[in-house]
């Protein structure tokens, strides 16, 4: 099962429910900085999946610079992956199935244990 991530360039602190001015977000090409940061990456035509050890991570090429970019984690180590980069960039990270962001100094808070209890809180639903 994916999970759904939202990476933010913005200087200014994203608000939790996302109500906020989109001018504040500083448009880049998450896509180009992406695929710099890894070394094992699968094309197919826009589409462009990462893979490492014990993890993917899939996306869509930016065609032109954009404040956001939405991403599909599988396994952990891509979140910590992703923490590394949005550290280095100083994104900020919100997970779409928690609906929080994800603190990146404590990734453990709100992180991959979140979601996995998330997912099986949906899955025993049935």
């Amino acid at each position: 099962m994916s999970w759904s991530i939202i990476l933010f360039n913005s200087n200014e602190k994203i608000p939790s429910d996302l109500d906020f001015d989109e001018n504040i977000l500083e448009p880049i090409l998450f896509s180009v900085i992406l695929e710099r940061s890894f070394s094992e990456i699968k094309s197919d035509k826009n589409h462009r999946e990462i893979k490492g050890s014990n993890f993917a991570i899939d996306f869509f090429v930016d065609n032109e610079p954009t404040g956001t970019k939405m991403l599909n984690l599988y396994g952990e180590n891509g979140l910590y992956e992703l923490i590394e980069l949005a550290k280095k960039y100083k994104w900020q990270v919100y997970d779409t199935n928690l609906n929080e962001f994800i603190d990146l100094e404590n990734p453990k808070n709100n992180g991959f244990e979140n979601h996995k209890k998330y997912v099986e809180q949906i899955i025993n639903r049935k």
